[in-house]
This record gives structure tokens, sequence and C-alpha cells, in this order.
């Protein structure tokens, strides 16, 4: 895991010295990502400048450092993220004569670059990867990033010289790049709370696709060319709905996969540990892991005193059933809100998703203890674990049935009780029945009755903003997923889509930006098992009812956790990962988000309207949740401070 920058320029009007100058100040500013060295390769004739900060997780020596040579000196490679199937991978190599000088996943990789190619390479790959690979031969340079978005790449071209880098961070370092705000862009922050991929927060940068390849050949335009796709994945999937399948056979089969992914994850050469919740995803993980371990694995939790926002209690269960060694950190409501100032400096285009505050608080415990942590991300996309997911079906059908003016009229009554009635009505229910955060789902659940159809329901679900483009007068929304119109009879099961369009979107743009930025702050590796791609075609190809069962979400994930954990330890409402910033807004926070919300400097600055932020400021001092809206407004602002 580490931090890549680069430049090719074509005009070739650098020197050797210039050149290495530049790229210098470009890698030092992900110096965060790789802490444990810093090396750049140039060749001024080509105009030419490769760029590594290094996390050394697998090869410690000098022969893993990179930028690194292929042993026949036609490539230069240097990347981010690991190959876990690279020992296979090597013995296939080594079968057909090719000998190493180390033991890194980069140089099995360059092999197969110089043995197979490129594409073919990558698509023998099991792994998370952005590659900036330069070919001395043919002088063309390749930009490839994997195929669920796990690993950032940016880059930004103006037709005769290509920057990239890890960060939009490493570009801003770069000579003569000068970006301008994409008002557009900031449209479509507002309604998702993250800037969706392709796009950047600037015009002149853009976001690699996951599972694309970008290739630049000297006399061309770059060419993007997609080697795989979740979307064709999803399609051909639904393709083997119709087989019979037994319940049996089918947690047998997932159960072998999801262990083989654990424990390409635990190859390391530093120590390793996980992030454990208590929910499915993470204790499934870890459950594989400590039965494929002849040592307590390292597990790590933060909990909050706030009422609705800990899960360190079932975390601790869950350890001490598994045979873990844990740690558990209870946090303060002043060590959180002290890490809201660095935000904008951690994700350097404007992020909005509230869950990053107790990301980067365990992330930065757990650094303190081993260099890699495995984690659940990717269950709940993949096996339909969203309370959305398992809402969708009933409420496609219903909405029929019950006319637009009356399900607006429910809508509007189930926002009156406010967080502390709902609070109360919830605690007449049985515990294990009992909503977390009710108001909250509540406030989601009217979000689905004003929309007028599935598309509109899903797109109710994620807007912070009904009408982002209010905020920024006379821009426009790009399209995306969320507004193709095509989606609908690739994937006609409304949760099914629903999936597809978290994989597509709320995935690489929120839940994978939010945990790279959070962990490489801390120089901290994170690995997703349930993002092994072999496990996402495998839980596409699973009909739905294997997944949606009973009322709940991810069933042949809980069927395979109760093989190693009772169900009493995970059976509950999903919490998700969370603090109280709502309470906060109206409380310790409440001058710091004044200041940024006041509607003179908003207007003054002309970027933003004032008027419907300060409606949604006014309304949430008295007591209506605007916690999300008002949210983006402080990261986008908080961003403009730091970043201009």
């Amino acid at each position: 895991m580490c931090g890549i920058s680069g430049i090719l320029d074509r005009r070739q009007r650098h020197g050797e010295s210039a050149l290495a100058a530049h790229l210098r100040r470009m890698n030092d500013t992900l110096a965060h990502r790789g802490p444990d060295g810093a090396d750049i390769w140039t060749d001024e004739a080509a105009g030419i400048g490769l760029g590594h900060r290094r996390l050394a997780i697998v090869d410690l020596s000098p022969t893993g450092v990179q930028p690194m040579h292929s042993a026949d000196g036609r490539y230069v490679v240097t990347y981010n993220g690991e190959i876990f199937n690279f020992r296979e991978l090597r013995a296939e190599l080594e079968s057909v004569g090719v000998r190493f000088r180390g033991t890194s996943d980069t140089e099995v990789m360059l092999e197969g670059f110089s043995r197979w190619g490129v594409r073919a390479t990558i698509e023998k790959t099991v792994g998370m990867f952005a590659i900036a690979l330069w070919d001395r031969q043919s002088k063309n340079l390749w930009l490839i990033r994997d195929r669920l978005g796990v690993k950032p790449l940016y880059y930004a071209c103006d037709g005769t010289r290509l920057i990239f880098g890890s960060e939009l961070k490493a570009l801003r370092a770069a000579p003569g790049f000068a970006p301008t705000l994409d008002r557009d862009a900031l449209v479509a922050y507002f309604r998702h709370a993250d800037v969706p991929g392709p796009a950047t927060i600037y015009r002149e940068a853009k976001k690699l696709p996951p599972g694309t390849l970008l290739e630049w050949q000297e006399g061309r335009e770059p060419r993007l060319e997609p080697y795989w796709s979740a979307r064709d994945v999803a399609v051909a999937g639904r393709a083997n709905w119709t087989t019979p399948v037994d319940d049996a056979t089918e947690i047998e089969n997932l159960d072998r996969l999801l262990r083989d992914a654990v424990a390409k994850r635990m190859i390391a050469d530093v120590p390793l540990g996980a992030f454990l919740s208590g929910g499915i995803d993470s204790s499934l993980v870890v459950a594989l892991m400590q039965a494929q371990s002849a040592t307590p694995v390292r597990t790590f939790t933060i909990g909050f005193d706030e009422a609705g926002y800990d899960e360190a209690k079932h975390a601790k269960a869950v350890a001490a059933h598994l045979g873990c060694a844990h740690t558990e950190l209870y946090v303060t409501p002043t060590q959180a809100r002290d890490v809201i100032p660095n935000l904008a400096a951690f994700y350097d285009e404007p992020f909005a998703d509230a869950s990053q505050i107790p990301t980067y608080l365990v992330a930065q415990m757990t650094r303190q203890h081993v260099t890699v942590a495995l984690s659940g991300d990717g269950g709940d996309e993949s096996f339909a674990g969203y309370n959305r997911h398992v809402w969708a079906d009933r409420l496609e059908s219903d909405l029929r049935f019950l006319p637009r003016w009356l399900r607006r009229t429910i809508a509007s009554a189930m926002t009156l009780p406010g967080e502390t009635g709902y609070r109360l009505l919830s605690a007449l229910l049985p515990a294990s029945k009992r909503p977390v955060r009710p108001a909250e789902k509540a406030a989601k659940m009217a979000a689905l009755l004003r929309a007028d159809d599935p598309s509109a329901i899903y797109r109710g679900l994620v807007s912070q903003w009904p009408d982002p483009r209010m905020l920024v007068p006379g821009a426009s929304e790009p399209d995306g997923p969320i507004w193709d119109k095509t989606m609908a009879a690739d994937m006609p099961d409304f949760a099914a889509r629903m999936q597809l369009l978290d994989t597509l979107t709320y995935l690489p743009d929120d839940v994978l930006t939010k945990v790279d930025r959070a962990t490489m702050a801390v120089g901290l590796e994170g690995r997703n098992p349930l993002l092994d791609h072999r496990v996402v075609e495998h839980a596409w190809r699973l009909p739905p009812h294997m997944k949606l069962r009973g009322g709940e979400g991810k069933w042949i994930l809980r069927e395979i956790l109760a093989r190693y954990v009772p169900r009493e330890l995970f059976e509950r409402p999903k919490m998700g990962f969370a603090v109280p910033i709502g309470a906060w807004l109206r409380g310790s926070l409440r001058d710091w988000a004044a200041d940024l919300l006041d509607p003179a400097a908003i207007a003054a600055d002309g970027i933003l309207a004032p008027a419907p932020i300060a409606a949604a400021w006014a309304a949430h001092q008295a007591g209506e949740d605007r916690t999300y809206a008002l949210w983006t407004v402080l990261m986008f602002r908080s961003w403009q401070k730091r970043w201009g």
C-alpha cells in the first residue's frame, strides 16, 4: 500500500533536474500514504517521471522498492495496492523459466507484463491496485485501476501532458496545474455527499473509473478501455437466477470461497489485524481469519457512550467467542470533534459522509498496533445488506396501490414525532426489534413514500438535498447511473437494481474513498476480502432469495457466520457507523457551524445560494433533522478554506 505520482510530458521541455524536482514535489504530498520510503525515476528524453511513496508490507528488503524495472528492462512500474494471488502467478511464471530477484508482488506483476502482456496480466490478478506502467520500448503509458475501485487514481491530461497521483494533492503540486471548480460536479456532490466519478471537484482532473485501463500511445489521444464491469457481471449473473439451487451447497461453496479470499489477504511481512464492529460482515471476516490462524487474531473497535451509536459491546462479545486478541477504545465527544478540522486535509475534494470521523479514529488506534487491517466493506452491496434493499420490493408493490396525495400525507406525518418522540416510541418495542436511530430511519422511509417511481425512490434515498441544483445557481447535475433509464431493463428486480447502483456509485465514491483516506492518513493498509472480484461475481450469480429472506438481508452470510458465531451475538438491527453530528450541531459544534454557514459570507463567495442553506440551518435548530444536508455544506465550506 503506497502513494504514486507521475508526469508524462510529450513536449519534453523539462531538464532532468527540473523533472525530478517537479516529481519530488508531487511525491512529497503523499508522504502519509508511504512513510517507509520515497523514490522517483525519470527519463528526461522521453519526458516521463514516476514517483512512489512506500508503505512496506510484502518484501521489506530493497528488492521491493519502487519504481521497479522488469528484468528485461522494458517496463517501469509504480503502483499502490496488493496482488493477493501473486504466489500462484509467481509459480506459473517460474514454471516457464522466469527467475525472480526478490519476493514482492510488484516483481511478479512486472514479469507477468513482460511474459503475458498488460491486459492479460491484469485479468489474471486478484487484488486492489492503482498502477502506472511505462513501456520504454513503445513509449506507452498505462494507468490501471482495480475492478471495484478500492484504490484511487486521479489524472489530468491537456493533450501534450498527463499528470497523475493517488490523491488530488499530487496533481495540485504539479507545475502549471491551475484547477478550476467544476460547478456541475458540485451539484452532484450535494446530492451524494461525495463527488461521483469519473468527475472530480476540478474541471481539469478526472478519476480513472474502476475496472479501467488508460493507455496513452505516442501520437494518439489517451484511450480508456474497461477490462471488467460490475454492471456486466450483474447482468450475466442474473441469467443464472432461474437455475434451482440447494441452500446447503451454496452455503458451503461461498464459505470455501470466502475462506480463500480472507487467507490471501492475511499474507504480509508486517503485523496484521482486523476492524471488528460486531456486525455481520466484519464478524464473518474475523471468524474466517481466526479459523485459519494458529494465533489469536488482533481485532480493533471503537465505542461511544451515546445511545444508538455504540457497537463496541457487540464486537467485544464476538471477539471473546472467537478467542481474538481484542483492543477497544471508547472515544469521547471531544476526541471525535477534534478530528473535524483535519477532514478537509484528509479528503482533498469535498466529502461529507460523517462516518469518516469514527473511521479515522479506529484507523488511528489500529495503526498503533498493526500495519495491515482487514475489514468487512463490500458485504452490503453484494449481499443486500442495506435497509433500503430489504424495503425495496415491499415498497415498490405497496406504492402502486396508494394515491400520491396519501403517500405524501403519510410521509409528512412520519416526520412529526421528531428525535425525542421516536426514541420514546421505539422503547416500547422488544430490544431485538428496536430500530437504531429511529428518527433517521423514519426520515428515509418518508423519502421513499414521497417518490413517484422506483428510480425516484432510489434517488430520494441517496440524496442529501432533494434538488441540489438550488444550492449552485446556474449549474447542471451531470448524468450518471442513477439517471440511466436502461438500468431497469438490465435489472428489473428493484432490490437487485439498488444493489447494482450502490456498487457503481456509493461503494467506490463513498465507502472506499472514506476508508482509503482514513487508513492512508495514518499509514495503515486496509484490505477488503468481501470485495474480492471472485466473491462479487459469485454473489451476483446467487438468486435474490439467497440474500433477501424473511425480511432480512445478507441471508447467506448470516448462515455462514452462524457456523462460527452464535446467532444471538450478531442477530440485531443494523446500526451503521456514525457519530451524533446532528446533536453536536445544536450544541458544541453550533458556533463552528454557524460561522461556516453565515449567509453573508456565502453570498459574498458567489458559489452557493445562501437562502436554502439558512432555511435548513434554522429548521435543524428548531428540532427538524437536517444533519446530512447541512454536513455537505459544512464539509464543502471547510474544503474551500483548506484548498481555496
